[in-house]
């Protein structure tokens, strides 16, 4: 029989799991633990999707795919074995992963203490996006080589674009960027996201908060998103930002929502031993958000795989938390 979690755990799960980004950090998940199986069940949560920018719910799984990372390295934090599994059941599209936790050493149950994963857990509650500008200097090779390993271990291949395909890409992400400002319907969705002024910005539980928009950026090619460009109260200057941004590509055989799912988890996995390593990171999800430049982003060589994510690295700060639900608000504890 599985000795049950105590409920104290099962909220520290939660609040582990939910650390996780999402698109405007809309947090768009729900969990449900159940004492007497030991399963920990991460939901979506469609009524906070994104739809102008996110109409298919990639991005939506993505950021589900992340929880379920962190969930999975706060297990092995605390010592419990963990079996995964993804999109469980076909007739509850909701649920799109169920993670059965055990102590370690009951003999009944499956799964395993995921011991590399150990290492990452103090990284879960560090890890921010920072919208600042990053130095020039290269990431050495070493990092790089563990940042793409890690993403393999979930399946997930992570590379560097040379210099050819890299301009190509910052080409797309200007074309996407230019799409989206004359889009009157995505740039009040995004609006709606962002948390404006001292009052909302410091009581807000999900969103953008102002203090965490980041300087406008005054030249220089790396990609930001610009949050309340035309409606922010505090100003937080304008300067110039890497000339030669450092990207990364997270790609995937296929494009199904078990991809996205896993794409998720294998972005939030390099992200934590990114932020172990003292490397900044932000997204890059503009160019992801229309077909017409997503599509382009693969490597013109071979021209396969799907790109799930586009990343920005490199050294500088980490950027502020921005907030979270507390777990009561996204944990149902049933027997």
């Amino acid at each position: 029989m599985t000795t049950p979690l105590p409920d104290t755990m099962a909220r520290l799960l939660a609040d582990a799991a939910a650390a996780a980004p999402s698109l405007h950090n809309a947090q768009p998940w729900r969990f449900r633990h159940h004492r007497g199986s030991g399963v920990f069940e991460v939901h979506a949560d469609f009524s906070r999707a994104v739809p102008e920018a996110d109409p298919d719910q990639r991005e939506l799984h993505l950021g589900c795919g992340a929880a379920v990372m962190n969930l999975r390295v706060a297990a092995a934090h605390h010592g419990l074995a963990a079996a995964t599994r993804l999109l469980p059941d076909p007739t509850e599209p909701g649920l799109v992963a169920a993670v059965r936790l055990r102590a370690a050493g009951e003999e009944d149950g499956e799964g395993v203490v995921e011991q590399d994963l150990v290492p990452l857990f103090p990284a879960v509650h560090e890890r921010h996006t920072s919208r600042y500008p990053f130095a020039e200097a290269p990431l050495p090779e070493r990092v790089r080589a563990a940042l793409t390993g890690a993403a393999a271990r979930e399946g997930v291949s992570l590379s560097f674009p040379s210099p050819w395909h890299l301009e190509w890409v910052l080409e797309l992400t200007e074309e996407a960027e230019a799409r989206t400002r004359a889009d009157a319907d995505r740039e009040a969705e995004l609006a709606r996201w962002t948390r404006l002024g001292a009052a909302e910005a410091d009581t807000a539980a999900d969103g953008v908060p102002e203090y965490a928009f980041g300087p406008r950026r005054r030249g220089g090619r790396a990609p930001v998103r610009e949050f309340g460009e035309d409606r922010r109260t505090a100003d937080l200057g304008s300067v110039p930002f890497e000339e030669h941004p450092q990207l990364a590509l997270l790609t995937t055989p296929e494009d199904r929502r078990e991809d996205w799912l896993r794409a998720g988890q294998a972005v939030q996995r390099v992200l934590l031993l990114a932020t172990r390593e003292d490397v900044a990171a932000s997204f890059m999800t503009g160019v992801l958000e229309w077909s017409e430049t997503r599509w382009p982003l693969r490597d013109p060589a071979s021209s396969e795989g799907f790109v799930q994510m586009v990343l920005r690295l490199g050294y500088g700060p980490r950027g502020p938390k921005t907030p979270r639900r507390p777990s009561g608000e996204v944990l149902d504890i049933l027997p």
